[in-house]
Parts: structure tokens; sequence; C-alpha cells
């Protein structure tokens, strides 16, 4: 079972910009974010696979940037120019041997 830790959500104003951290308790092929606003299905934001090959929903492209640290199990999410619409908890992903994992999410919060 892998156990995701996601930190850095927070409040912000828009405009602005954070940087989420997931820490995996092993090595995971795939890992990435995905996030759910209120009233609303769980949406991808991206993936990055080990050797860095990432994946973005066309809607984030541009704004949003994921990277990773292998030899730490963490994957990151930078997060710019934030809009209220960003507003959403958002979940930490993993998957390994064909299994998918999740972490229990962070809160991110855009003010107007």
């Amino acid at each position: 079972q892998v156990q995701l830790v996601e930190s850095g959500g927070g409040l912000v104003q828009a405009g602005g910009s954070l940087r989420l951290s997931c820490a995996a308790s092993e090595s995971c092929f795939n890992m990435g974010w995905y996030r759910q606003a209120p009233g609303k299905q769980r949406e991808l934001v991206g993936t990055i696979t080990s050797d860095g090959t990432t994946n973005y929903a066309d809607s984030m492209k541009g704004r949003f940037t994921i990277s990773r640290v292998n030899a730490k199990n963490t994957v990151y999410l930078q997060m710019d120019s934030l809009k209220p619409e960003d507003t959403a908890v958002y979940h930490c992903y993993a998957r390994k041997f064909s299994r998918d994992f999740w972490g229990q999410g962070t809160q991110v919060t855009v003010s107007s």
C-alpha cells in the first residue's frame, strides 16, 4: 500500500502562486495531481512518469507545472497566476503495478 502525504495548500490571492508537494512511501512509476472543486467531479491536473514525461489536462497547460525528485519519491505542483476557479481540493495520485493510490488532499483557496 503506497502512502501519499500532501503539503503546501492554503489561501492565496488571485494572481499569486502556490507549490504543492506530495511524498510517497515508495517509488512509483507515475505520479501526479487531480483536483476536485465543490460540486464538481474530480479532474486531472497532470501526471509525470519516473523518466520525466509529463501529461497535462489542456485547461491546466501554461500555468501549472509538475515536477518530481525520484530520489525523494516526491512530486510537486507549481501553480502560477492562480484564479478563483482554481479553488479546489488537490489530490496527489500515484500508480504502481497497475494500482492507483490517492492522497487525502490539500485545500487550495484562491480569493478574488
